[in-house]
């Protein structure tokens, strides 16, 4: 492994960094032109102006996470199974993105079952099912089938939030680098220095691909990205061992995107055209459509928001630890 190659002469942590982001911001740089372009999108707000922009760079990003992980984490079968579950999410992302017609969402969410369920699973087997709830000051013992049907969910509700948000310059990834940023802490805390490793570098891909996706963007990460983030951000939760954490380190992806899986549902369910009919979903679309925000304000804000939300988790686990 690279990191003990390196720790007699450079900082661990430090050179992974650099070749997280190096790896990225090269690959964005020279692997660009073989990324397929946005088509634009007919019913997103301002969707006509992605159209000819690189789509699909989140297989850059991902396998620069790949690659990185690789050489400075110690693999095991674990670590393993979650690369191998990134790169299929990331795959699956990156085929639809390609593709002239793109796929029906019941494909995608069979994928994202499956995945899933097998990254669940496979929690379960290394961490078991023990969760710390810091807000009542306990830890619970799940039975196994719960424990592996509600991290099912965490990583569904996930990976289609994050997707969701990936619909302005910017947003997804200033909002999963301020959720990895939360997740990192709480790792550390739990001491769990393979996926606090792993997280790290995704900041440092991220931060690179910032650079192409800020607005007015060059570059798009596509379902390729975004699907795997959301895989990725639900996974640190489960393994720091504080999961419910998820809802207020990830509560603007859950609320810009978790109100139209809301919609949607009670739609199908209930065959009704007119539950939420005044709000546009995914929230982004609504504040830019009903109240006028520039994108750059609805990046802003909503970081912001994000932010203030995970200082206060981060404040409520201090005080919980020190009781």
């Amino acid at each position: 492994m690279l990191s003990e190659l390196l720790k007699n002469y450079i900082d661990p942590m430090l050179a992974s960094a650099a070749v997280a982001f190096f790896l990225a911001l090269l690959g964005l740089i020279y692997g660009r032109r073989f990324l397929p372009k946005d088509q634009g999108r007919e019913f997103a707000i301002n969707g006509e102006k992605s159209r000819g922009k690189d789509r699909g760079a989140g297989i850059i990003l991902i396998l620069a996470v790949i690659v990185s992980v690789v050489l400075f984490v110690p693999l095991s079968l674990e670590y393993v199974i979650y690369l191998a579950a990134l790169f299929l999410e990331m795959l699956s992302g990156y085929l639809d993105d390609a593709s002239e017609k793109p796929w029906g969402e019941g494909i995608k969410g069979v994928i994202d079952l499956v995945i899933a369920a097998v990254v669940s699973v496979t929690v379960y087997c290394f961490h078991g099912s023990t969760v710390q709830m810091p807000s009542i000051g306990r830890v619970v013992h799940f039975p196994a089938a719960v424990y592996i049907i509600l991290g099912i969910i965490l990583i569904w509700v996930s990976i289609n939030v994050t997707n969701c948000a990936d619909g302005v310059d910017g947003l997804c990834t200033c909002l999963t680098i301020t959720t990895f940023g939360t997740a990192w802490i709480l790792l550390r805390i739990a001491e769990q220095s393979g996926m606090e490793q792993f997280i790290w570098v995704c900041e440092f891909v991220l931060i690179a691909y910032l650079w192409f996706n800020c607005s007015p963007s060059s570059m798009l990460m596509g379902d390729a990205g975004s699907r795997a983030l959301g895989l990725l951000i639900a996974l640190a939760f489960m393994i720091s061992g504080m999961p419910f954490l998820f809802v207020p380190c990830a509560l603007v992806l859950l609320i810009d995107g978790g109100v139209g899986l809301v919609k949607l549902t009670v739609r199908r369910i209930t065959k009704s055209q007119t539950f939420m009919e005044r709000v546009r979903t995914p929230i982004h679309d609504h504040m830019r459509k009903k109240h006028g925000w520039s994108d750059t304000q609805v990046v802003t804000r909503f970081t912001l928001v994000q932010v203030l939300q995970s200082v206060l988790v981060i404040l409520m686990l201090t005080y919980y630890l020190k009781k």
